[in-house]
């Protein structure tokens, strides 16, 4: 390719003028090697382009290293103000993290449980209110939504919310059940209190549920012994195993079921023949053993807290075989020494042996008992093996 040595134009081989500037071509144009000026601008472009592409990618690459240090420092103030309860400054530090970093999907979801957590302490608020104003079961409800918001969720900040959503709970629910207690609840009542009170994870509730089982312990033992002494041995067998499902390490209940087995087998294979064996029996023993195998140690008439009488007393065993099975049939006087009634009641445990004590108790929730009522023992009986 030739070109004009003046204006650098292309000519042509036959051309002897310059077409453009009018001057006459050189005839050596032919050895003369001419490039165009703008040829090295050709090299320039290139290098400034590539210079500037890789400012441009510093640039951006720093200022992306920048927000991401800046999101990531918002993070975790978040996480930190999460972890403390303080919500609210935590959703603002989520956010900031996400204005500095669009694509941050922990700063996102933690962003979405704070908005979860915000309304979980809100409805927590909400049912220490209802609460306040002994609207206990609307109080539950709004404890249960609290919860129900963070299924969903888990990890440290959750446990934190968890917390604050069981106690809360458990004060709630301690709240009512004392409630319950002060209405003088049934016994039918008392076992579904106690299940309640078990639920409770607390001192306070351990004190009311040890309370409860005593009251059901006390009317379990009354009303199967009343019923054993009336030969009703499956009444009081039913009686006493319903006792024992709420209970089951009650040592009083299980001696009475023992005592009720016991005589519900001697019973019925010996209903007309028991008190002749017996006597039989204690003729071989000495007549220790036979007419003076129990001591009594110490009668009383008292009141429980609903003022019902409570006839309670402690015997010991002097004989020198076991005894078991033993009854002590008593009667209460008035003031003037009138009878008022008599009841027979049963010595826990069932069998004692040379030396042993036992005690007996009965509350007699028909009989409210007087500052000067007297017990008086009748009779004492009991069977040898």
């Amino acid at each position: 390719m030739l070109y004009c040595p003046y204006c650098g134009s292309k000519t042509n081989d036959d051309e002897v003028f310059c077409i453009q500037c009018g001057k006459k071509l050189p005839e050596d144009r032919y050895d003369r090697v001419a490039e165009p000026t703008v040829s090295k601008r050709i090299w320039y472009l290139p290098a400034a382009s590539f210079i500037i592409s890789i400012l441009a990618i510093g640039s951006a690459y720093f200022y992306l290293q920048h927000q991401t240090q800046q999101a990531k420092e918002a993070f975790q103030a978040g996480e930190a103000k999460a972890l403390d309860g303080a919500y609210d400054e935590a959703l603002v530090q989520f956010k900031t993290a996400l204005q500095e970093k669009d694509n941050f999907p922990a700063a996102r979801e933690n962003k979405s449980f704070m908005e979860v957590a915000l309304r979980s302490k809100l409805d927590l608020k909400q049912a220490e209110d209802y609460a306040g104003e002994e609207n206990y079961q609307k109080s539950l409800e709004k404890i249960d939504e609290a919860e129900n918001n963070l299924k969903v969720y888990d990890g440290e900040a959750v446990d934190v919310i968890i917390d604050e959503v069981v106690t809360k709970r458990s004060e709630v629910q301690l709240s009512q059940l004392k409630e319950a207690m002060e209405n003088d609840p049934s016994i039918e009542k008392l076992k579904t209190l106690l299940w309640q009170a078990k639920a409770i994870n607390s001192e306070k509730a351990e004190t009311i549920t040890g309370t409860i089982e005593e009251q059901i312990i006390s009317y379990i033992f009354s009303t199967a012994n009343e019923q054993l002494s009336q030969k009703q041995f499956t009444d009081a067998r039913d009686v006493v195993e319903e006792g024992l499902n709420y209970i089951p390490d009650s040592d009083k209940l299980q001696s009475l079921q023992t005592t009720i087995e016991k005589e519900k087998t001697a019973f019925e294979t010996e209903q007309q023949n028991r008190i002749e064996q017996a006597v039989t029996a204690a003729e071989k023993e000495q007549n220790q053993n036979k007419n003076d195998a129990v001591e009594m140690i110490d009668v009383s008439i008292s009141k429980d807290d609903q003022g019902k009488a409570v006839v309670s007393g402690k015997l010991k065993s002097i004989a020198t075989v076991p005894v078991y099975s033993i009854s002590v049939d008593y009667k209460i006087l008035d003031p003037e020494n009138d009878e008022l009634l008599t009841n027979e009641v049963y010595v826990y445990p069932d069998t004692l042996y040379p030396g042993e004590e036992g005690k007996f108790e009965f509350t007699h929730f028909d009989t409210e008992a007087q500052d000067t009522s007297k017990v008086e023992i009748e009779k004492i009986k009991w069977f040898l093996d």
